[in-house]
C-alpha cells in the first residue's frame, strides 16, 4: 500500500514538474508568434516626432539651404539570418534635421523580444552572421513594431551615424539576428 502511495506521489510530482516546464517553455519561446503576423504601415514622417526638441521653423531659418523634403543618407537590403528576412533599410534625414531609420517592405518571422539595432558589426551571410551584432558598438532604436510592412524608428540626436555600418532585427531573448543589412551611403 505504501509503495502504491509512493508511486502515485511520484507520478503526480512528475506531472506537476512537466506542466511547470511546459509553461516556462511556452512563455520563453512563444511559439504561437510563428503563426501571428503584425503588419505596420507607417508613412514616412515629414517632420520631427512629437516631443522632439528641434522645431521645423527653427531648422528652416537656421539652415536656408536645407532640402525641402526627406533625404536618404544611407540604405541597404536585409539578408536572412536565423529567420527568412527581406526588405530595405533607409537612414533618412527629415527637413527639420531629425533622423529616422525606415524599414520598407519588411517581411520576417515574428518572435519574442525583437529589437531594431544600429550596429558597427559587419553583415555576414549564413550562420556566421547570426550572433555578431552584440559584440561591438550598437544602439537599440526600440522594439520591432511588426514583422511586416513599413515602419519608422527615431534616431536619437546624439547618435553619430558615422559609427554605425549596419542594421539588424535582433532577438534580445535569444541573442540572435533574424536578419541584417549593411548600410551604403546614398
Amino acid at each position: 500500500m505504501q509503495d502504491r502511495k509512493r508511486r502515485t506521489g511520484l507520478v503526480i510530482g512528475g506531472l506537476v514538474t512537466a506542466l511547470v516546464v511546459l509553461a516556462v517553455g511556452l512563455y520563453w519561446f512563444q511559439p504561437w508568434k510563428l503563426w501571428q503576423d503584425a503588419t505596420v504601415n507607417d508613412a514616412l514622417p515629414t517632420a520631427a516626432a512629437p516631443g522632439s526638441t528641434s522645431s521645423p521653423t527653427a531648422a528652416a531659418t537656421a539652415s536656408p539651404s536645407a532640402p525641402a523634403g526627406p533625404r536618404t543618407l544611407a540604405q541597404g537590403s536585409l539578408i536572412s539570418h536565423e529567420h527568412a528576412t527581406t526588405g530595405t533599410v533607409k537612414l533618412v534625414r527629415l527637413p527639420d534635421g531629425s533622423r529616422t531609420l525606415r524599414l520598407e517592405n519588411l517581411d520576417t518571422s515574428n518572435g519574442p523580444d525583437l529589437r531594431v539595432w544600429l550596429t558597427d558589426a559587419p553583415v555576414k551571410e549564413g550562420k556566421e552572421g547570426w550572433e555578431v551584432f552584440d559584440d561591438g558598438k550598437y544602439v537599440s532604436l526600440g522594439k520591432l513594431k511588426g514583422n511586416k510592412g513599413d515602419q519608422n524608428y527615431e534616431i536619437p540626436a546624439d547618435v553619430d551615424l558615422a559609427d554605425y555600418t549596419s542594421v539588424t532585427i535582433w532577438c534580445d531573448r535569444f541573442n540572435v539576428s533574424f536578419g541584417a543589412a549593411a548600410l551604403q551611403a546614398a
